[in-house]
């Protein structure tokens, strides 16, 4: 079986991955740049060719777009699922900072804790709770 791992191209991913290390509770285990490559272009050489975030059994794999700023797309959002209604909260409102929130974090008719963000970066985010957390 296959392992999902979102990759995410951003303007200045060491920020970016920083934000969401803090925010998720995880770590940046790695990060390479263009400058260690092989014939590495001395204009991106300190730019991020490579980061790696771990958060829990997340994994997230992050870049800077060196041809100019990424186009964020309306057909995805990132889903964290949390056991807890505390710890989804945490990490909701810690994503959200700076961003926007589309829908609140609150109990839905479904049985589960839902809420959808805009990071500041322009990432899009659902955190939900398991279906046993929210009751």
């Amino acid at each position: 079986m296959a392992r999902l791992i979102p990759y995410i191209y951003g303007e200045n991913v060491r920020e970016q991955g920083e934000f969401y290390a803090k925010a998720l509770n995880g770590e940046i285990a790695n990060v390479l740049t263009f400058g260690q490559g092989p014939g590495a272009d001395p204009s991106i050489a300190d730019r991020v060719m490579h980061l790696v975030l771990k958060a829990g059994d997340l994994t997230l794999f992050m870049a800077d777009s060196v041809k100019g700023a990424p186009v964020r797309g309306s057909g995805l959002d990132l889903t964290l699922e949390y056991k807890t209604e505390a710890e989804a909260r945490r990490v909701f409102e810690a994503l959200s900072d700076g961003g926007s929130v589309l829908m609140p974090f609150e109990r839905m008719f479904w049985g589960t804790m839902f809420g959808r963000l805009s990071d500041r970066f322009g990432v899009r985010w659902q955190v939900v709770t398991e279906p046993d957390a929210a009751g």
